[in-house]
């Protein structure tokens, strides 16, 4: 009796370790999480007290989920753009303003092949625009 509890025991353990590595494989598909938007990610960087936290997700399929949450700003508009860091870039995904300080990428939000890429690359950005702000006041680089 002993010896099949300690076979399943070490049966679980070896379950665990399996899926446990299948999360990595799973995190390698699933790209993204969270960010900190600043003002000085901006280009030209801009002084201020706003900040944000983006929490954007992009998936093997090259579907986009997510939102960003700030304080601090008089946000009028929310994008991601194609960029890298230190350059600015095209609007690929505007972001639905959903209240105060809140906005969400919005439901069916795909990537092209070469936007994939570029995010794959680390080539994109969210930021916050403000009406001080136009080019945008604060910003974060996407994590592939």
């Amino acid at each position: 009796m002993q010896m099949q509890f300690r076979s399943f025991v070490l049966a679980s353990i070896a379950a665990s370790a399996l899926a446990l590595s299948g999360c990595q494989t799973i995190k390698g598909w699933m790209g993204g999480g969270k960010v900190d938007l600043t003002g000085a990610q901006e280009v030209p960087p801009v002084t201020t007290a706003a900040k944000g936290t983006a929490n954007i997700k992009v998936a093997a399929d090259k579907s986009v989920s997510g939102s960003v949450a700030t304080s601090g700003i008089n946000g009028v508009a929310a994008h991601i753009h194609q960029g890298a860091s230190g350059r600015n870039g095209p609007v690929i995904v505007p972001l639905t303003k959903k209240g105060d300080g809140e906005w969400l990428v919005p439901a069916g939000a795909k990537l092209t092949e070469a936007q994939y890429e570029a995010y794959k690359a680390g080539e994109l950005y969210v930021n916050v625009h403000s009406p001080a702000h136009k080019g945008g006041e604060i910003r974060a680089q996407l994590k592939p």
